[in-house]
């Protein structure tokens, strides 16, 4: 990426620690790694001086790094302590590490000592010292024996932080002549042990006066005094006196001890004065003679009190802790990287106690000692930078200090001039499901910062508004994804040194779902069970069916048949009972179902009886004690099936009397319950049993049990401080239920005070009430609320105290300096100053917007529209204003609001949008189509969104397998309406797309069609008719206009009627005769017909493509009746002998062709024409003449074709005989019997015409299968 080939200062990535402890058995190590462009160089001082690795043999600093390896054998490491910094280098500046100091881990030897044997009276206090040698680091301390086993410690016997052992009164167990205290030191991991000390312990009472007057004049021997030693009260051994200081630093651990002395021995206890103990972070030790605070805080400086207690007294003692602190950060410097000409600003922001001193330096030298550079500017903690220059790039120190420790950073500025590039690879592509957010990644480099802007396909508008959101590193995000969002985005990064674009794809995806879910089965044992699992899903996506049972994996047994949708489980078994769960699983999403299979026994057996358990009965109370009481019962019958447990009740007769609640539940194999009980309560109990039927009723009640009154065990919960006005506090709770009362007299004690004033806690008491209303307090300011609970027993512990807020007030100012960048036509930014705190009076909740337009900057007159409000949540200071009309005025003010409700509004602030795209043309109509010509007319948009600059016109025909023709462009002035269009070809459809325009582009296409027209009088049809024959004549395509058709075939139809019409609908039955096309009138005789007979005729002209282009009227013929006087042959005995012989030849013929199919033969083209008789010829209503369906969804995409006969194409290659091998015949003819005049021909021909590619000659067959 770019830090891989960009020049960059050094950055150190690893160091030793400050304070180095080494161990001088091992070689030192003192780390120091870092990295930049080009790689940097490596140095170091000692206790202040360069320190020439070189020069030492011992020294070794590895390559491409600093890191120093020091090899201390043969050498004392206390040659090599000292103060160390490494310093890295490179053209473009230099990075310093800490000081790491290296010091030599120390475990020196107990000095020599002869230690007399300690003599002490029984009950006095004594302490044996350890003093261990001063350890680098502190060695750890513990007493043990001679036999290496600790020695027990107890409250009365207890180690200190010293390591100390402290007796607060002696035994005479304690005698014994091995207390032997040892140091541990970590680094080396040796152990020093101290000479033994003896302790012995007498009992003076047991002593004559004359060995007492011994001891008496040898007392230098005992520790404590001689007077016998009985019960005393306490005192403090460590610390002495009755108070102490401790300072502790801020992170650490603060550790407080308090050891007292006594007889009986003293229990210690310890509590803050000024304010609560840190629960979460304090812990006792030693037997609660020590504190310990973890993670040290300025809260808690303060007087700690330990006390000592015991049955004659107690005894004080006051700590005071003071909390310092090191130099901590609260924002370290960050690396910066500028382009020439910009601002940038370091930032070392540190606190401590004492206030730490802050010094900068350049490249490891204070910024006092480098070269001038008035670009530069030191300001306390911070470094402005302005107007930088390429060469400019620099290492910044900053190193901020007091005397408890240092903290140092570096922080560069990399000044370059680097034109964008996106590090997103190139054509990714997201795919995500319906409904879910989509993101789209941009990440970039450059500097100045690139801005980034989304484009989606062919788009010009950038994408910065609902559903799209541009997000700080460039990615956009789609936050509900749906279809029309796929497609192809790009993103463009730019500054003011190029851009750069990047293209990905986004793919919305259908969400899988399951249709038919599998459903609860009961199967009897070796039947089969059936799953099924329906699925529908994006066909893009590659489906993965799979089917668990019991959420695993289906057993491995052939039985289980996984198919496509479903699950077959054969000659179920009781193993096969469980959940299955069809799980269908894309790449991208997945859905699941599940149900249960119940296997029953194929053959019915006797039924068991499932029942509710009886009662339990026998209830007694025993073991009956304040608080608890021990209930036992006898089961009753089961019913066949196992209780599973046992439900016990309690009523509370002085309380709720006749409701029933919950107490306890026991397993179903324990007849007894041990009860918890509540004080001032008369408890009455019962039991239920449970088995897998259900409950059973409940038993007798028990006989009543009272407790006695207490003081309450908790306090009320819920406690809230919120304030209803602006000048009180409102504290509600939630109150007690007479059971936690435990005792008459239940009342509430309410204290407050306000938060961070030194002021002490008001409280009122009151009953029967779960608020209370303070007034007269400031507005919106804390405080600390407490609730307790008290009884005529006595008060509730000890509250908690919870912070709440006085009253809010409306703000009383309006947020200033309002400023607006509009961004475009649609888009604007407002920005202002966020209203002061004390102004807010409340919590505070946003700012709202209140804009509205003006009017449009077309028109002089103002025609306000609805105020819009939008309201911006947080202490914001800008938010932005979608969906603004372009070329519009606006007006806006801003209101900030809290928990009240709204400030008053800023003072009005106008603001003008930027010229846009227009909107789409309001119509579009088509008018006075002609042969060759029409007329289009328009109306401007509804929204112009600026100057109108003229109107865009392209149309182009559509031929009639949908394909389009060449684009014609025509442009128009704003202040036409409409224009002739002449020279379009005749019975053409033509396709027109419309759009207006403004100086920022063109707005959304409007389209139409239309087809110019025909000539008027298209076709005639003539007739002679005869008693069984007619004669027709046409002169359908003399007309020049239909040359451009390359094939012309008529399709004469005809409808035979019963003498009686109307017929039902769809019982017409049209035969058809073929007849090859040609340029002049036509004559065709029909034979056959029925004399007496009505006929109804037409003439259909269809082109190659088998659009109908020309349809005849119909025409009705009735033929004449025969004439009496004629002879019907039906009736010759002679007619009747020829037809039999012409029927038995007609079989015969029909076995030899059945033989041939058999074989594979040809067949004659009437049947083929039968087999594939057109099911979808009907009368003339269903053929129009209109042209074939296409697809107008996408206007650059080829059209679709015509629709297809449904019975196919009659193939060449089926016949031979077929009349597909037959030509036009020229000018054939028919004579007046109806034979073919002409020569046949075998050959194709191809007709060529101008603008269409040459087709087959077409075949009457052809022209049988257009017709559809």
């Amino acid at each position: 990426h770019a830090d891989m080939i960009l020049p960059q200062p050094p950055t150190i990535t690893h160091q030793s620690p400050k304070d180095f402890i080494i161990d001088p058995r091992e070689n030192i190590l003192i780390y120091c790694e870092a990295k930049g462009k080009p790689h940097p160089s490596f140095s170091w001082t000692r206790n202040g001086t360069h320190f020439d690795v070189e020069k030492d043999s011992k020294v070794l600093m590895k390559p491409s790094s600093g890191t120093l390896v020091i090899d201390i054998s043969g050498e004392k490491a206390e040659a090599y302590e000292g103060i160390y910094q490494c310093t890295a280098r490179n053209e473009h500046g230099t990075a310093v590490s800490n000081n790491i100091i290296i010091r030599q881990s120390r475990s020196p030897l107990w000095s020599k000592e002869r230690k007399e044997a300690i003599m002490v009276q029984v009950g006095v206090s004594l302490v044996l010292q350890c003093r261990p040698p001063a350890g680098l680091p502190p060695p750890i301390i513990f007493w043990m024996d001679n036999n290496f086993q600790r020695l027990p410690q107890n409250t009365r016997v207890s180690q200190a932080l010293n390591g100390d052992l402290y007796f607060s009164n002696v035994l005479l167990d304690d005698t014994r002549n091995d207390y032997i205290c040892y140091a541990r030191f970590p680094h080396t991991q040796t152990i020093q042990q101290k000479q033994p000390i003896t302790v012995k312990v007498l009992d003076m009472d047991a002593i004559n006066e004359t060995v007492a007057a011994m001891y008496n004049y040898t007392n230098n021997l005992f520790v404590g005094e001689y007077s016998p030693s009985g019960e005393r009260r306490p005192s403090f051994m460590a610390p002495l006196g009755r108070s102490s200081t401790q300072m502790a630093l801020r992170g650490g651990v603060l550790e407080l001890e308090c050891i007292a002395e006594g007889l009986p021995t003293p229990e210690v206890s310890w509590y803050k004065e000024s304010g609560d103990l840190p629960s979460s972070r304090m812990s006792f030790h030693n037997f609660q003679k020590t504190l310990k605070i973890a993670d040290v805080m300025e809260a808690d400086a303060g007087d700690y009190r330990c006390t000592a207690k015991n049955s004659l007294g107690s005894a004080h003692h006051t700590i005071k802790v003071n909390v310092k602190a090191a130099p901590f950060w609260i924002s370290a410097p960050r690396n910066l990287i500028l382009a020439p000409k910009e601002t940038g600003i370091l930032t070392c922001r540190v606190s401590g106690d004492p206030k730490p001193q802050i010094v900068w330096s350049v490249n490891g030298v204070p910024v006092e000692d480098s070269p001038k550079d008035m670009s530069r500017k030191v300001e306390d903690d911070t470094v402005i930078l302005s107007d930088v220059q390429t060469g400019s790039s620099a290492v910044y120190q900053c190193n901020a200090s007091n005397e408890f420790g240092y903290l140092l950073a570096n922080a560069f500025v990399n000044v370059l001039a680097e034109a964008p590039r996106v590090l997103t690879p190139p054509n990714n592509v997201y795919q995500v499901i319906t409904n879910n957010p989509a993101f789209l990644d941009c990440a970039s480099f450059g500097s100045p910062i690139p801005t980034i802007t989304w484009f989606k396909d062919s788009q010009t508008s950038i994408l910065n508004k609902d559903p799209y959101v541009i997000h700080n590193n460039g990615t956009l995000e789609i936050n509900v994804a749906q279809s029309l969002n796929s497609g192809k985005y790009t993103c463009i990064a730019s500054n003011n040194l190029g851009t750069k674009e990047n293209h990905v794809y986004l793919e919305v995806k259908e969400p899988t779902r399951i249709l038919a879910q599998p459903e609860y089965m009961v199967v009897q044992r070796n039947r089969k069970a059936v799953f099924e699992c329906k699925v529908k899903h994006d066909p893009t996506l590659i489906p993965t069916m799979n089917w668990l049972k019991d959420n695993g994996e289906l057993p491995d047994d052939e039985r289980f048949l996984v198919d496509t949708d479903s699950l077959t489980i054969n000659d179920v078994t009781e193993e096969d009972e469980g959940t299955y769960t069809c799980v269908m699983n894309t790449t991208l999403d997945q859905d699941s179902a599940s149900a249960m299979l119940t296997v029953v026994e194929a053959t019915p057996t006797p039924a068991i009886v499932y029942e509710e358990p009886d009662p339990p009965t026998d209830l007694e109370l025993t073991d009956q004690r304040e608080r608890s009481v021990q209930l036992t019962w006898i089961p009753g019958d089961e019913h066949n099936s196992p209780t599973q447990k046992f439900l016990v009740q309690y009523e509370d007769l002085l309380h709720q009397a006749g409701v029933w609640h919950n107490l306890t539940e026991e397993e179903g194999t324990k007849t007894t319950a041990h009860l918890d009980l509540s004080p001032y309560a008369y408890y009455s109990f019962r039991v239920l049993a449970l088995n897998h039927v259900g409950y059973s009723q409940p038993s007798q009640p028990s006989r009543q049990y009272r407790t006695n009154p207490a003081a309450p065990d908790v306090n009320p919960t819920d406690v809230q401080g919120v304030g209803t006005e602006h000048n009180n506090l409102v504290i509600s709770w939630k109150e007690l239920t007479g059971l936690q009362s435990n005792g008459p007299g239940l009342q509430y004690k309410v204290n407050w005070r306000q938060k961070d004033v030194e002021e002490d806690w008001s409280s009122e008491t009151v009953a029967n009430a779960s608020k209370y209303v303070v007034s007269g307090t400031p507005t919106f300011v804390p405080y600390e609320v407490k609730v307790q609970a008290v009884n005529e027993y006595g008060n509730g512990p000890a509250p908690e105290a919870v912070v709440g807020y006085s009253g809010e007030d409306v703000p009383m100012s309006a947020p200033e300096s309002v400023q607006v960048l509009v961004q475009n036509g649609t888009l604007a930014e407002v920005h202002w100053e966020p209203v002061l705190t004390s102004m807010v009076r409340g919590r505070l909740q946003g700012y709202k917007v209140s804009y509205w337009r003006e009017r449009s900057l077309h028109q002089a007159e103002a025609q306000q529209e609805e105020q819009q409000v939008l309201a911006f949540s947080g202490n914001r200071t800008d938010g932005r204003l979608p969906g603004l009309k372009p070329y519009s005025l606006y007006t806006l003010n801003i209101r900030v609001v809290n928990g009240k409700g709204e400030g008053p509004p800023s003072p009005n602030h106008n603001f003008e949008t930027p010229e846009g795209v227009p909107g789409p043309p309001s119509f579009l109509r088509i008018k006075n189509t002609n042969m060759d010509s029409l007329t289009l007319e328009w109306g401007p948009p509804q929204d112009n969104n600026g100057r109108l600059t003229g109107y865009t016109l392209k149309y182009q025909p559509v031929n009639n397998s949908n394909e389009l023709g060449p684009v014609e462009e025509m442009t128009f002035p704003a202040n036409e309406t409409t224009i002739t269009l002449a020279d379009l070809k005749y019975s053409t459809r033509y396709k027109f797309y419309f759009n207006a325009k403004t100086i920022k582009g063109s707005g959304p296409t409007i389209t139409e069609e239309a087809i110019t027209i025909m000539d008027e009088g298209d076709g005639m049809l003539n007739s002679k008719v005869f008693s069984n024959k007619m004669f027709f004549s046409t002169s359908v395509i003399s007309s020049p206009k239909y040359l451009p058709f390359s094939i012309h075939t008529f399709l004469l139809s005809i409808l035979t009627f019963s003498p009686t019409p109307p017929f039902p609908p769809g019982k017409e039955d049209w035969t058809k005769e073929f007849v090859n096309g040609s340029s002049g009138s036509q004559t065709y005789l029909i034979k056959g017909l029925k004399p007496g007979t009505s006929y109804r005729v037409r003439v259909v002209v269809k082109d190659h493509s088998e659009a109908t282009i020309h349809s005849t009227e119909e025409l009705v013929i009735t033929l004449p009746a025969m004439k009496s006087n004629q002879v019907d042959l039906a009736t010759q005995g002679w007619f009747i002998g020829l037809m039999c012989a012409i029927a038995l030849l007609i079989l015969v013929l029909l076995i030899i062709c059945f033989i041939k199919r058999n074989k594979g033969g040809k067949y004659p083209v009437k049947e083929k024409e039968d087999a594939h008789q057109d099911p979808e010829i009907q009368p003339m209503k269903d053929d129009d003449g209109t042209f074939g369906e296409y697809s107008d969804t996408e206007d650059h995409k080829p059209l679709k074709g015509s629709r297809t006969p449904s019975n196919g194409t009659v193939k060449r290659d089926d016949s031979d005989d077929s009349l597909v091998d037959y030509g036009e015949g020229g000018d054939g003819q028919f004579n007046e019997d109806g034979s073919f005049i002409g020569q046949y021909s075998g050959k194709k021909e191809k007709d060529t015409h101008e603008g269409n590619e040459s087709s087959e000659a077409p075949s009457p067959v052809n022209a049988m299968n257009s017709f559809v």
